[in-house]
């Protein structure tokens, strides 16, 4: 107790003053414990997640869901919709290419058996505080871009400064919470944050960022869009291009990372292929002739009615579906608010009622699919029923932004209709909230004050989707709604979608279980005028922009969940999307030569990551003439 008083600090007039007794050197102590106890500590990591839990430890030999031994060799083929003009996926200009990103590889990579978990593999290593305010990437000595020149702190710093000046908006979006990156050492680069940013997430942000070569972009414009192969650091190289038409990539046998433990049983299949196609049935139909290998099938009027051909009744084919653990996306028809005659939200919610999605699924699905009702489809973070207490208290303060359903009704799910392609009680509904929004029958057609006609055009780049829209548009005109649908090319498409030309436009988004700062770019009203975002709604609402920043800030798991559901519901009274259809599998059908692991992950089906080519199976099959 003695020893305890001599070494007491007493004030007196503000000023800190020294038992009689006191050393120089408990002092000198009592210094160092004072300024070690004030530095942050900093944590030193193989992976990082979003809340700190990682499943794999520093001495991991792979990934539990692969097969360390699966042989390397084969061709996977599949294909893909519209055309292409480019090789450079990250900026606006030109159409990027099929896996036009596999040329690129991050800092660190995710897991498909965790949420939001990521591993070392440009870098070895990341240290950061437990604020986030800051990480430092420490590179493997072994990196290289595939012409042998190493990965170095330089190239990693000019990646984050060309995607935020040339890049497209997404980008630029993910990085305006980035202060700088700094180049500490030739393989130790730093990024640092903005002061009061929401730094959650953003050590993973950077820890996602496509590497680039700056040697390799001062020779190169960035922003031009090319067919030339971009030099990356990737496994996989351009083997062949047949511009709009064709674009496969080859397994390079010297790849600096092989023997990582990350890339332990992936990247199995010698080549990746990509035939394109104008039309999901033309694309069907070279399936069936064996231009290609693989097919995920998207048209249930197919898998219903045409796998019946020579390979799958040989048995040279397999047809089979496979779990998905995935939320399964916002595929729906999102409507152009920038345009003033879907300001009123009673106007779009009156079109979503006449979408008879219980006579779709019947008359044109084979019943194969369910109704989607939220943004967080097939996931525990869809809202349902009554907002619960921990969302009304992230909803109240913001009640005046947000129709009062959203507080005194269940978060708002479609009508179910009758299964007859007008169902007349939903026609009646929807009269009602458009004859409320101002917009009464004159003369057979919707017309408002101004003696201006409600029309809707539909967006559409696909033939084979006709069949489906037609009907809705039907039930549309019977509203009294003057209703077209325009099919136009896939570049067209998508340039009008750039400059958000359109009044309806069809699209899904695949959302996160752990969402974020990605949200920005389809709901934050700081994009809703910005060319190449994927607001398609132009949403612009101070109550979805402060849920966004409540869901980047979230420390918890437990705390992500309440806001994302409170977003949900948000965006479900919005009525800024008709919400189309969703399975919760995979359907898909390729040739008898491939073979995956039993225990796949929840997250990732794998089928051009972790699956492997059996030579064995391919050369029975040759000799039977299969192909």
């Amino acid at each position: 107790m003695a020893q305890a008083k001599t070494m007491a600090v007493a004030t007196h007039n503000g000023r800190f003053q020294l038992w009689a007794g006191f050393s120089f050197l408990t002092l000198m102590f009592l210094l160092s414990a004072t300024m070690a106890f004030a530095q942050p500590k900093i944590i030193k990591s193989h992976g990082i997640s979003t809340f700190g839990d990682l499943k794999y430890g520093a001495d991991f030999k792979h990934f539990d869901y692969v097969n360390p031994d699966a042989p390397k060799g084969g061709e996977m083929s599949t294909w893909a919709f519209g055309t292409f003009n480019s090789l450079t996926p990250y900026i606006l200009k030109g159409q990027a290419g099929a896996l036009s990103s596999i040329f690129f590889e991050s800092l660190m990579s995710g897991s498909a058996d965790e949420p939001d978990s990521m591993y070392g593999l440009l870098a070895e290593s990341i240290e950061y505080p437990e604020d986030r305010s800051w990480a430092i990437f420490n590179i493997r000595p072994e990196a290289r871009f595939s012409d042998g020149t190493p990965v170095t702190a330089e190239d990693v710093a000019f990646s984050m400064e060309i995607l935020r000046e040339k890049g497209r908006l997404s980008y630029k979006v993910l990085l305006q919470d980035f202060e700088k990156a700094e180049v500490l050492g030739p393989l130790k680069v730093k990024f640092t944050f903005v002061d009061g940013a929401n730094t959650r997430e953003l050590p993973m942000t950077a820890a996602g960022l496509p590497i680039f070569s700056k040697a390799y972009f001062a020779e190169h414009d960035f922003a031009e869009s090319t067919l030339e192969p971009p030099l990356g650091s990737g496994e996989y190289v351009l083997h062949n291009v047949v511009p709009g038409k064709t674009i496969s990539y080859r397994r390079q046998a010297d790849y600096w990372g092989k023997e990582l433990p990350i890339n332990q049983g992936r990247s199995n299949f010698e080549f990746l292929t990509f035939e394109y196609y104008a039309d999901y049935t033309a694309a069907f139909e070279g399936f069936k002739g064996g231009t290609y290998n693989f097919r995920e099938e998207f048209l249930s009027k197919l898998w219903a009615t045409s796998y019946n051909f020579p390979a799958l009744n040989k048995g040279w084919a397999v047809k089979t579906t496979l779990p998905d653990g995935n939320p399964s996306g916002t595929q729906g028809f999102w409507l152009n608010t920038r345009r003033d005659k879907f300001k009123d939200p009673r106007v779009r919610e009156a079109m979503g009622m006449v979408f008879n999605f219980e006579w779709s699924n019947k008359a044109l699905f084979y019943d194969l699919y369910e109704r989607t009702d939220s943004f967080w489809e097939n996931s525990n973070l869809q809202a349902s029923g009554m907002p619960s207490a921990d969302e009304l208290e992230l909803l109240e303060p913001l009640r005046k932004h947000l129709p009062d359903s959203v507080f005194t009704e269940p978060a708002f799910v479609p009508n179910i209709s009758k299964t007859r392609q007008l169902d007349r009680k939903a026609l009646r509904n929807a009269g009602k909230l458009l004859d409320a929004a101002g917009w009464p029958v004159v003369n057979g057609k919707r017309t408002n004050a101004n003696g201006e006609v409600l029309s809707v055009e539909f967006l559409n780049d696909s033939p084979s989707f006709e069949r489906i829209v037609n009907p809705f548009i039907d039930n549309l005109k019977r509203l009294g709604i003057q209703t077209e649908l325009k099919t136009v090319d896939p570049a067209q498409a998508t340039e009008r979608q750039k400059e958000y030309d359109y009044d309806v436009v069809i699209q899904r988004f695949v959302m996160s279980l752990t969402p974020g700062i990605e949200l920005r770019n389809i709901f934050s009203s700081e994009v809703v005028d910005n060319p190449g975002a994927s607001n398609l709604s132009g949403l612009s609402n101070p109550a979805i922009d402060a849920l966004l920043d409540i869901i980047e800030k979230a420390q918890t798991r437990e705390e992500l969940n309440t806001a994302v559901r409170a977003l949900d519901r948000s965006l479900r009274a919005l009525h800024i999307w008709i919400p189309q259809w969703y399975k919760p599998v995979h359907n898909i059908s390729y040739l008898d030569v491939f073979e995956h692991p039993d225990n796949l992950p929840p997250y990732a089906m794998g089928e051009m990551d972790f699956w492997w080519y059996n030579a064995e199976k391919a050369a029975k099959l040759k000799a039977a003439g299969a192909f």
